[in-house]
């Protein structure tokens, strides 16, 4: 999961050295968070947030296939 938000996180950026994602477990959720340059925050969530619910989308269908719960947050 990590590896995949990252792929589709660094495709979207002006720095794609700045990309990272750690993993915290909460209550049997696996929450995913993703930070980026400062001056990226943007192109990662994108007008109205429609990135940002699109990479969510793409990781709770990955998540479905693993049999697992998670989440993401952009920080």
């Amino acid at each position: 999961m990590e590896e995949l938000i990252a792929c589709i996180a660094r495709s979207l950026v002006k720095k794609p050295e700045a990309v990272t994602v750690t993993k915290i477990q909460k209550k049997g959720l696996e929450v995913y968070q993703l930070h980026v340059a400062p001056e990226d925050m943007g192109k990662v969530i994108g007008k109205q947030g429609k990135i940002a619910k699109a990479l969510r989308l793409v990781v709770k269908a990955a998540a479905v296939k693993a049999n697992k719960k998670v989440s993401v947050d952009i920080v």
